[in-house]
């Protein structure tokens, strides 16, 4: 918890830390986070249900207007349903290199399997224990005449720097435009015959064939602007109007595709839903695809 308190006090830091929350009223973490100005949170888990007191903290992480909880020493396993709600939202950290030794005595298996190394591994928080998709690791050597303290001690260090480094790159690549092209790219390439191509340099998507019309691009900067983000069509000025005055942080009307009747959704102003970009896509699809693709759609979707 402490190297992830005072990396996010470097200037190039993409997450800032707005809670430290604990389930022991005493543990050291809160007074030093109080020291450093953090706001602190706690709550006893002693006598209540893991579902009760679950919904608390998530409470509380809610009220202070948490995007992500990254665990730090927090000895709980979590219910079901709190890791559903920050589902691709929660990382942990532990010392272990994944998907060896899930658990606890993670050090001394490593010992007594006479392992060559051992280590650390940032993973997604899922709910089953220490199975979510690994972000990053550590490897740590294990030297001759190691002890389970010793090399806890070795690999505490590792943990240290590699979880504030795993957490910038996972929270910073919201902003990376190769990330946000590929969740762009994942969803657009679900729909009927499409294909991806570039048209102006950019990358972008049509129905397949020379005759396939365009259904999306995928603009960085377009023409000077500082947005990132996926151009879709829509009916037409009337209905680009009426987006741009409802939510003008998340619609604009981009240079020169405007008068043609697309619209812009911005990828890089905050949490982006991608289930609301995947609607657009299947939408503008649907006004370019041929009549037999989207007959075949209908009669899908019947189903």
């Amino acid at each position: 918890m402490a190297a992830l308190l005072y990396a996010a006090k470097q200037e190039n830091c993409p997450f800032e830390v707005v809670l430290v929350a604990s389930n022991k009223t005493d543990a050291a973490g809160l007074k030093l986070a109080e020291a450093e100005g953090v706001p602190t949170f706690a709550c006893n888990s002693k006598g209540m249900s893991r579902e009760d007191h679950d919904a608390i903290m998530d409470e509380a992480l809610q009220d202070a207007n948490a995007e992500y909880v990254a665990l730090a020493g927090y000895m709980r396993i979590l219910t079901d349903g709190f890791v559903q709600n920050w589902s691709e939202r929660m990382v942990n950290i532990h010392p272990s290199l994944l998907p060896k030794y899930k658990g606890i005595d993670t050090h001394q298996r490593a010992l007594e399997a006479g392992d060559s190394h051992c280590g650390c591994s940032v993973h997604l928080v899922t709910p089953e224990l220490d199975d979510g998709p690994v972000l990053g690791q550590t490897e740590v050597a294990i030297m001759e005449g190691d002890t389970v303290d010793s090399l806890a001690d070795r690999v505490l260090i590792a943990e240290h720097q590699l979880y504030a480094n795993k957490l910038s790159d996972y929270i910073g690549r919201v902003k990376d435009p190769e990330w946000l092209l590929e969740q762009v790219r994942i969803r657009a390439m679900t729909l009927a015959e499409a294909e991806e191509t570039t048209t102006h340099g950019a990358p972008a998507f049509k129905i397949a064939g020379k005759s396939g019309k365009f259904f999306a691009t995928f603009s960085v900067q377009h023409h000077g602007e500082s947005n990132i983000s996926v151009l879709v069509k829509t009916s037409g000025e009337e209905e680009q109007t009426m987006l741009i005055d409802a939510e003008p942080d998340v619609y604009y009307r981009p240079k020169f595709y405007g008068a043609a009747g697309w619209i812009a959704i911005r990828l890089n102003a905050g949490p982006v839903d991608w289930d609301h970009v995947q609607d657009w896509l299947a939408k503008s699809w649907r006004q370019v695809a041929p009549k037999k693709l989207t007959k075949f759609m209908d009669i899908a979707d019947e189903f």
